[in-house]
């Protein structure tokens, strides 16, 4: 038996990591417009991870991206989410690590994990519900490929400064580009 697991057919996530009916309660989400200001009440990421899990495995890196994709780029898990959340999955026998690639760890749903979605399936079904249907003027607001843009350039900022310093004609360079860009915004209709 793992740390911290429930034994008897009732099995479920603990008091400090359940699926909060309470608005606001949950630590996992970022603001977001309507509901309680957060993307998940406090055990809902947890909840949809493992969901996400049983349909089939995945590395951390798969889920934030798979999550991001779910919600047309409005959120975006953390690492530092996503990948205490899977060991807190595998410590409760919830999930486990199904092989390891160059480091990388990927997931799998267990038996346990399977049988707890299956008694919580109302939760899951609401969630992957709440979370398929775009908060009133999301789409609106932010369309897909812009987010999308925006994800590409904040990648692509990260991984020039991973290789050294930007140089002054290579920091006047990209000032430029992103100036245009902004003044393109701008002026769009």
């Amino acid at each position: 038996m793992k740390h911290g697991h429930r034994g008897g057919s009732g099995r479920h996530f603990p008091p400090h990591g359940g699926v909060s009916e309470h608005p606001g309660s949950g630590r996992h989400g970022h603001h977001r417009a309507g509901r309680s200001g957060r993307f998940f009440d406090y055990g809902e990421l947890r909840l949809l991870i493992l969901a996400m899990l049983a349909e089939r495995p995945r590395h951390g890196y798969e889920l934030i991206k798979d999550i991001e994709e779910r919600l047309g780029g409005a959120y975006s898990p953390s690492p530092g989410v996503i990948y205490p959340t899977l060991a807190w999955l595998d410590d409760m026998g919830y999930a486990a690590i199904e092989a390891e690639e160059g480091g990388r760890k990927r997931y799998r749903a267990t038996a346990e994990g399977e049988a707890f979605l299956t008694a919580n399936r109302a939760a899951v079904e609401g969630l992957i519900a709440r979370i398929s249907t775009p908060a009133p003027g999301m789409t609106d607001l932010v369309p897909a490929p812009v987010v999308r843009a925006m994800e590409n350039l904040k990648l692509a900022m990260r991984l020039r400064l991973k290789r050294g310093p930007i140089d002054p004609a290579a920091a006047e360079r990209i000032a430029a580009t992103l100036d245009a860009a902004a003044q393109t915004v701008e002026r769009s209709g």
